[in-house]
């Protein structure tokens, strides 16, 4: 299916994989998704987005709140703090007893022993649905090629997902980002 991917889709999964990462969420989810997309700010589904007031900086934010950071930091220890849990006690003795870095993570790894794993492994089954829908989306447009505005549509469709809700919860009509994007899509295969 990635063979039909235009580079501005490929590069936003890519992204949204590296933002997984960053974010230390061990998957990329939909949220993930939509990151990717707005981390392509040349692209057509980050100028649409951009438009409604929907940037990267505001999604990211967005996950962090919902989500959180799975590395922990300053404000998870706070708040363990707060209710008599001291972090770094806890790391001392998990040390002590495990050796040093026991409590860091490590990368899933595949089949063959090799960080990372398949392109697959590194999405939740909720993402791969997204882009299955976007082939179908594209499909059902007539494209010969899945564009990044084609994902932003298996988001939309999909329509249980973090990135989704961010969407919502952000203001964004989604019925008219759908159409704009379809009207986007449409001209951008006329063209060709």
């Amino acid at each position: 299916m990635f063979e039909r991917f235009t580079e501005d889709a490929r590069q936003a999964v890519r992204q949204a994989v590296e933002e997984a990462r960053r974010l230390r969420h061990g998957q990329a989810g939909t949220e993930h998704l939509l990151l990717g997309l707005l981390s392509v700010t040349e692209s057509a589904s980050a100028r649409l987005l951009a438009a409604r007031g929907v940037d990267h900086e505001r999604v990211r934010t967005e996950i962090l709140r919902i989500r959180g950071n799975a590395a922990g930091g300053e404000i998870d220890a706070e708040a363990l703090e707060t209710i008599g849990i001291d972090l770094s006690a806890v790391r001392r003795k998990v040390e002590e007893a495990f050796g040093p870095g026991a409590l860091d993570h490590e990368a899933p790894r595949g089949r063959r022993g090799v960080p990372g794993g398949s392109r697959w492994a590194t999405v939740t089954p909720r993402s791969k649905k997204v882009l299955e829908l976007a082939l179908r989306e594209a499909v059902a447009l007539k494209s010969k090629e899945i564009r990044d505005g084609h994902i932003l549509l298996g988001i939309i469709r999909e329509g249980e997902g973090l990135g989704v809700r961010v969407l919502a919860d952000a203001g964004v009509n989604l019925v008219a980002l759908r159409e704009d994007v379809k009207s986007h899509l449409a001209g951008a295969g006329r063209q060709r």
